[in-house]
């Protein structure tokens, strides 16, 4: 997830430079990793529930692992339908230099997401193992 933010920077760069298909083709980069991201969360969560038997009722650590993840989980996917918004409308011509300031707070958005997940990854993977 934490690369995505290198991508969807060069997206907002291409369309500063007026560069279309290259900002598509970045924010198709993003939300592919954070397609990738969202994928590997879900392949934990199975791990976790259907073999570990690790559920939001076993214990402090299952509460809030998923609280923390899947609040997280949540935003990422926000962020992805965003990004793919923002990639339709990078394909179909109606997204062009002028728009750079809407794709600029959408990637802080993604920015933000990123930070949160370096948070959220210390307390629950690291403080809560």
């Amino acid at each position: 997830l934490l690369s995505s933010s290198a991508t969807v920077h060069f997206a907002v760069s291409a369309l500063h430079q007026a560069k279309r298909s290259l900002c598509s083709l970045w924010l198709a980069a993003t939300i592919l990793l954070g397609g990738i991201f969202l994928a590997g969360t879900a392949r934990e969560w199975y791990q976790l529930i259907y073999h570990d038997r690790l559920t939001i009722q076993t214990n402090l650590f299952g509460t809030t692992f998923y609280s923390l993840v899947g609040l997280h989980a949540t935003h990422v996917i926000v962020g992805l339908f965003m990004l793919l918004l923002a990639l339709y409308f990078s394909l179909t011509g109606k997204m062009t230099s002028k728009d750079t300031g809407r794709l600029e707070v959408l990637s802080l958005y993604w920015h933000f997401v990123d930070a949160v997940w370096v948070v959220v990854f210390t307390v629950v993977y690291v403080l809560g193992r």
